[in-house]
């Protein structure tokens, strides 16, 4: 009998550690959670109301990127550019979407011999993205976010 409360008594004291609760802060799974979070991808790409019927991630994104150079095509072909070397560059758009689907040009980065032969083209290429259509903000868990990506654009003139 001796020897069974013993037993009883040693396996009371090493089951202790069984019910005590951990306390768990709401910082601690934040914190976690902000370490698995991958700030560099949204779940939606920014949009306009025509990719609505595109499907899947990259298909909207391909559709928005290419209905950004399509309107730009399309405005820059109004404009008589002349100049006096042929012109091969691509142009890179620094573009910035907030969640409030605003548009804005942060920086246009081309080369020397472009800017030179076109002076005006950055100005151009802002005024052909002045009237874009409704702009569908990215979307990252359920909320609008701000977005900031590069658009590259070729210009050739012969």
């Amino acid at each position: 009998m001796n020897r069974f409360f013993i037993l009883v008594v040693f396996f009371c004291i090493c089951s202790c550690d069984y019910f005590d609760k951990k306390k768990v802060y709401p910082e601690d799974l934040l914190e976690e959670e902000l370490q698995t979070f991958n700030w560099k991808d949204v779940d939606e790409y920014p949009s306009f109301e025509s990719c609505d019927s595109a499907t899947g991630k990259e298909n909207k994104k391909i559709c928005f990127e290419n209905t950004l150079r399509s309107i730009l095509n399309t405005s820059l072909a109004r404009h008589q550019i002349i100049v006096s070397e042929d012109i091969n560059d691509t142009i890179q758009l620094k573009i910035t979407i907030d969640k409030q689907g605003q548009f804005f040009i942060d920086d246009i980065v081309s080369s020397a011999l472009t800017k030179t032969e076109i002076p005006e083209l950055d100005s151009l290429l802002r005024r052909s993205l002045d009237s874009l259509p409704k702009i569908y903000p990215a979307i990252k868990r359920s909320q609008q976010v701000t977005t900031k990506f590069v658009l590259p654009v070729i210009i050739a003139i012969d």
